[in-house]
């Protein structure tokens, strides 16, 4: 059938091969069961693995489906490594913007500090290391929530509590927003978590392209937007660039 991509298909046929097979499948019997050459297969297989769909037995002789491949893989990153490497690329970022710098995760329906730069004239989100705020209520959250749809569905279902009079709390207004946010690629919230504040975020991938994490700055509303509301241009691309940069040093782009 014209159009279709090969790697894709061999991709999906390795995927199901696993998923038939109860114990961990060597290498040699992945190429032989699919036709495939041995160094075409590794390259599939080793994709795989990098992108959580595939995991490998401790002594690295098999391999075995995932539990939940096309699941969020959040928990399998290490949060001490996500915020030493992007320290020094958040502490340039405040140094060049003048504002606030944070790095965040998600847990469960939160989101969580784990880094952050504060203003050089001390404005900026009142967030500091360790806190947690619920995902819908700021830019950081908006990030991992257009990137995880199962969760904004829960989070929808549960409702939306308003944080401030501007926090979205409507389930239609949200599904727009994260659209915006996976068109645009990154998140702007004005006054929906602290009421003078406004932050722009950006998402952290990993090598296989998933959200890992989100890098973000904060300000009163008139330094970060424009009187349109619009982020001011100077402060959108440093954040963006920032955000691409760490996400090399997490491997993004660099799948062999």
């Amino acid at each position: 059938m014209p159009g279709l991509i090969q790697s894709v298909e061999r991709a999906t046929a390795v995927l199901h091969l696993l998923a038939t097979r109860p114990e961990p499948v060597a290498l040699s019997e992945i190429a032989s069961a699919l036709g495939l050459a041995k160094t075409t297969t590794h390259g599939l297989v080793r994709t795989l693995v990098a992108v959580g769909a595939v995991e490998q037995t401790a002594d690295t002789a098999g391999y075995y489906l995932a539990d939940d491949p096309l699941g969020a893989r959040k928990d399998r990153w290490d949060v001490n490594e996500i915020r030493s490497r992007a320290m020094n690329w958040t502490d340039a970022l405040a140094a060049r913007t003048g504002m606030a710098t944070q790095i965040s995760v998600l847990r469960g329906r939160e989101v969580r500090i784990v880094h952050d730069v504060l203003a050089a004239h001390g404005g900026g989100l009142v967030l500091r290391t360790g806190k947690s705020v619920p995902a819908h209520a700021t830019a950081h959250g908006r990030i991992h929530l257009a990137f995880d749809v199962h969760l904004a569905r829960e989070l929808v279902a549960a409702g939306l509590p308003a944080v401030t009079h501007r926090t979205i709390t409507d389930g239609a207004d949200l599904a727009r927003e994260l659209a915006t946010v996976r068109d645009s690629g990154w998140a702007c919230g004005r006054g929906d978590l602290e009421a003078d504040v406004a932050t722009l975020a950006a998402p952290i991938r990993d090598q296989g392209g998933s959200v890992m994490a989100a890098v973000g700055l904060s300000g009163e509303i008139d330094e970060v937007c424009t009187r349109s509301g619009a982020p001011r241009p100077a402060l959108l691309e440093n954040l963006i660039s920032a955000a691409r940069s760490i996400s090399r040093s997490m491997g993004h782009g660099q799948l062999q």
